[in-house]
């Protein structure tokens, strides 16, 4: 039923949730030696969810490792403003997509109310 209301909304929604959480690991471990920055491909893990994937494995199967333009010497792969950039872009869109949502959940209160 949710699907009928929200969309792809819902499931965007959750994505962008997991994605935020792996830039966040990637920040946090920007001076761990040998850390390897992953990342999700948004659009792949979108395809796939659409296919039928639950949201936790449509990011799985999504997650991909980031290539350094510079890597470091100690093997970290981690470009501190790049993940920072990532992140605050995921963020907008994450907000975006939840406005979105809270927008129709108002509508659909409104509509159940009478108004």
């Amino acid at each position: 039923m949710s699907d009928d209301l929200f969309g792809i909304h819902g499931t965007a929604l959750s994505l962008r949730s997991q994605r935020l959480s792996m830039l966040a690991s990637n920040i946090a471990n920007a001076a761990t030696p040998g850390y390897k920055a992953r990342d999700i491909d948004f659009g792949a893990a979108m395809q796939a969810a659409e296919s039928g994937m639950d949201d936790f494995g449509a990011a799985q199967s999504a997650t991909r490792y980031r290539v350094p333009v510079m890597p470091s010497l100690d093997g970290n792969t981690v470009e501190l403003s790049t993940e920072q950039t990532l992140f605050a872009e995921n963020a907008v869109q994450y907000r975006a997509t939840l406005s979105f949502l809270e927008g129709r959940i108002n509508t659909i209160k409104r509509a159940l109310k009478g108004e």
